[in-house]
């Protein structure tokens, strides 16, 4: 109802039903209350108060009577022109001002109406709407101090111009349009909102996501690769079945040490790589196990220095064969370089260099490990972070030279005559080498999480099996299945 039914009621309190107004909601003038202002009015009498007309009306109306002598009716508009330039603060504080068509600019409260038998009504503040407040604090309402109709029996009455927002959704408002209009958007992607009407959603801890619904936050799994799902079984099975395939080689090699094929490729340079490719299969089995402070700094050292030791081992094997062709020829000096000072030499260094880097890399930026929040939405992974990624890549491409020099000068040695025909199956190693090891590099960058370890893993197995199978199962077949050709003629005899 509007304001001015509360002066109006007056005119039908006593002759009208007024239950029909219990319930009821109006607005009022803004107002405090005055302090003895309800005594003042008790004690007031209309006939000690001759020169006051508003009194006069008031209580005609209130009281249903008729005074002699009425005043003459003045008309509140002759007033208008004056009422424009009005402002100033009454006795409670508050500002009384008019704007420029004359309307009362004030704030409102908001009564509701309680009627009782005997045909009289309290009116009770529920609320009250402040033009100067903030836009969303301009219209207030205390819902549980109202007393509603009888006939609102079932439901409280809804008014709003947008239906509420849903968990998961959060409010918009609408432009142009009041403060309770409003859009309801989704949460973000890493957001949620867990209750009605939210004007913003809000992330979660990063040890949880949000649900499909967004309107709760989930525990994220803590994952890593392990040897208990498919693809760690998978890799540690290439792994392992490797490793024995190197140790059956190994032990072919031990019993058959004493046939010429044997001698012929340096026992001692063949025990070294051999071992050196079983501990390459075994040392990707690191990357299997729950990131740890020993296992992060292993890891990946570990596989450094034993893969220099390998490739350095291949360097020398080729290096060996080059010497010895040459060494065949009338009145070479050669034969003075062709030996085990060689060989140790060429492997001992590449050992030592890879392991000074590798120990720099400890002493300044070491692997360590962590916890990956951001990659996974629904999971954290641990993981190695590799600290120095400068040194990391330094390993790779010390590793890389020493595969590339070996590639080298196989490659031009290929052509050597059949007695010397290692140089082959060592130049078809070193392809296959450095091909694993380029992709590796692109691979790496482009994962993430678990899967980047499982590229690495997979580099290490591709790379050590294609050494073991090109440079070793020819031999192994003939020693094994062509015995004949495994005597000192074939070994000697030259084609150009």
């Amino acid at each position: 109802m509007a304001s001015q039914m509360g002066l109006a009621s007056f005119f039908y309190q006593k002759s009208w039903d007024i239950q029909f107004l219990h319930g009821a909601l109006s607005f009022a003038a803004y107002s405090n209350e005055v302090e003895g202002f309800q005594h003042f009015l008790q004690t007031q009498d209309y006939f000690f108060s001759k020169e006051d007309g508003f009194l006069k009306d008031v209580w005609e109306q209130a009281f249903g009577c008729v005074f002699p002598n009425p005043s003459e009716n003045e008309q509140i508009e002759d007033l208008h022109f004056f009422l424009k330039r009005v402002s100033f603060n009454n006795s409670v504080g508050d500002e009384i001002s008019f704007d420029q068509n004359g309307k009362l600019i004030t704030g409102l409260d908001i009564d509701n109406w309680v009627t009782f038998p005997n045909q009289s009504f309290h009116r009770v503040k529920v609320g009250k709407l402040d033009p100067w407040a903030a836009e969303d604090k301009m219209f207030t309402i205390h819902e549980e101090a109202i007393s509603w109709p009888q006939i609102f029996n079932q439901t409280i009455p809804v008014s709003v111009c947008s239906k509420s927002c849903l968990p998961g959704y959060f409010k918009k408002k609408q432009k142009e349009k009041p403060f309770c209009c409003y859009d309801c958007l989704p949460c973000p992607k890493e957001k949620i909102s867990s209750q009605e009407d939210m004007t913003d959603c809000s992330k979660c801890p990063e040890d949880q996501y949000p649900n499909k619904n967004q309107d709760s936050c989930i525990l994220k799994k803590v994952s890593f690769l392990t040897y208990e799902e498919p693809l760690g079984i998978s890799l540690i099975t290439l792994a392992l079945f490797f490793s024995l395939c190197t140790t059956i080689v190994l032990a072919i090699f031990l019993k058959y040490h004493h046939t010429p094929i044997v001698k012929a490729n340096n026992r001692n340079l063949t025990y070294v790589l051999l071992i050196s490719l079983l501990l390459c299969f075994l040392c990707s089995l690191q990357f299997l196990i729950a990131p740890g402070n020993i296992i992060c700094l292993l890891r990946q050292i570990s596989f450094g220095i034993i893969f220099s030791v390998a490739v350095s081992s291949v360097l020398a094997k080729t290096i060996t064969v080059i010497m010895a062709f040459m060494a065949t020829k009338p009145g070479s000096r050669m034969r003075n370089w062709v030996g085990r000072r060689l060989t140790t030499s060429i492997v001992l260094s590449g050992f030592l260099i890879q392991t000074s880097i590798c120990t720099v890399w400890l002493f300044t930026f070491p692997p360590f490990p962590e916890m990956d929040t951001h990659s996974e939405m629904d999971g954290i992974i641990m993981q190695c972070n590799e600290g120095s990624v400068v040194m990391f890549y330094c390993v790779l491409g010390y590793m890389g030279f020493l595969a590339a020099a070996s590639f080298t000068v196989a490659f031009f040695s290929r052509k050597l005559p059949s007695s010397f025909n290692e140089a082959k199956c060592l130049t078809f190693s070193m392809l296959i080498f450095c091909s694993v090891w380029l992709s590796f590099v692109p691979s790496y960058l482009s994962t993430k999480g678990k899967y980047m370890v499982a590229v690495e893993v997979f580099s290490i197995l591709a790379s050590t099996a294609g050494l073991l199978v090109c440079i070793y199962f020819p031999k192994c077949y003939i020693i094994i299945f062509r015995p004949e050709r495994n005597q000192k003629e074939q070994l000697i005899k030259r084609k150009y």
